[in-house]
């Protein structure tokens, strides 16, 4: 099929700054791409050929705009599957398949999915709501402290607490949830592997994460990950095994946690392209958004390794500021060498919503890092 300067139509379920991200790539292509999202301000809207605006989660909504592509993706998991099955059966390529998203979208499954195919994650046990979940305690069949997770729609930190105590318990929401073991673990990194149509398989290099500590967002993605090559060995090979599980197409990337006794463990995945890969727009030979087009369109996979090393550092509405946003110091960064911001095109701030992220590149992964926390004590996200 010819993709390129033809009638060929992509669609994107999600319009967010994923999705602006891939429009840079099928623009490069030019191949036609639409859009569908909920909100009239998604980042996505200009830069597609066609913006549709509607809820992801209709039926409808998404089988109709499923008949005006020949080839549906997602920059966000949730999404209508029953609508993604029959659009399916009628033919239509969806990427990933609505099978894997099925056992992606509840982190419950997916959990489950990890012990029944032999993939090393933290113990885990599942509830039906918050009630089930008190009596697990009360039988002491559960012990705190814990991590619970809701077992749908959490994103970005969302949805994620640590239980220490009966006291953390009553601001938690009455929803099907997971309790899961604390890891003493002492690096979070992420594995992001591309899958073409045809089964060709590349990796990135491991990242390592820091996060900030309230917030549970990623602040800062460092690649390679300062860790020792046995151990990115040990974790490239795990991801790869959960990705050879799942038998995804496009993106998949894989988030782990290093144990204090260097074992990985698989935490969770995200069939797209993801928040640990932004870095690869500057780093990589070819970006992360290029190689899930290349990959949904049975294309050759390009090159994953980087050209240098690579910092991201995430842009998020700072504490104590809400409305139309402001990006303090934005040109005292732009000063220095290596720094590239993207802003994700989101008109409105709130604390910690993710605006925007800044990748610094350098040959010296020190210097790297020293930019990196220039940046971060230097641009600020506020409001007028």
């Amino acid at each position: 099929m010819n993709y390129f300067s033809s009638d060929f139509k992509l669609g994107i379920l999600g319009g967010g700054q994923l999705g602006k991200m891939l429009l840079a790539e099928t623009r490069k292509f030019d191949i036609q791409t639409y859009i569908l999202d909920p909100s009239k301000e998604a980042p996505s809207q200009f830069g597609a050929k066609q913006f549709f605006m509607g809820n992801l989660m209709d039926f409808d909504t998404v089988y109709e705009f499923g008949k005006r592509v020949q080839l549906l993706t997602i920059e966000i998991e949730n999404v209508n599957l029953d609508a993604l099955d029959t659009l399916e059966a009628e033919g239509l390529p969806v990427y990933p398949s609505p099978k894997t998203l099925r056992l992606i979208q509840n982190k419950g499954k997916q959990k489950d999915f990890y012990e029944d195919n032999s993939i090393p994650t933290a113990p885990h046990q599942r509830f039906v709501d918050l009630n089930n979940l008190k009596k697990s305690l009360e039988n002491e069949t559960l012990e705190f402290p814990f991590v619970w997770k809701c077992a749908q729609f959490g994103y970005d930190g969302n949805g994620v607490k640590i239980v220490r105590s009966a006291v953390d318990l009553v601001a938690l929401p009455d929803v099907e949830c997971i309790a899961e073991e604390m890891v003493p673990f002492k690096n979070e990194l992420a594995v992001i592997i591309a899958r073409s149509v045809s089964g060709e398989v590349k990796t990135y290099p491991v990242v390592e994460m820091e996060f900030h500590p309230e917030a549970n967002q990623v602040e800062y993605v460092i690649c390679p990950a300062r860790i020792d090559e046995k151990v990115a060995q040990k974790a490239t090979e795990i991801a790869l095994n959960v990705s050879k599980a799942f038998n995804h197409i496009g993106l998949l990337a894989v988030e782990m946690f290093q144990t204090k006794d260097d074992d990985i463990l698989v935490n969770e995945v995200a069939p797209r392209p993801h928040n640990s890969g932004h870095y690869s727009i500057e780093a990589s030979y070819t970006s992360q958004f290029e190689n899930h087009i290349r990959a949904i369109l049975n294309l050759p996979l390009g090159n994953t390794d980087s050209k240098v090393a690579g910092i991201m550092v995430n842009l998020v509405g700072e504490e104590g500021y809400a409305g139309q946003v402001v990006y303090e110091n934005i040109e005292k960064i732009m000063a220095i060498d290596g720094v590239t911001p993207h802003i994700y095109g989101k008109r409105e701030t709130r604390p910690f919503r993710k605006m925007g992220h800044v990748t610094i590149v350098n040959e010296n992964m020190t210097e790297a890092r020293k930019i990196a926390e220039e940046v971060k004590n230097t641009i600020r996200v506020i409001s007028i």
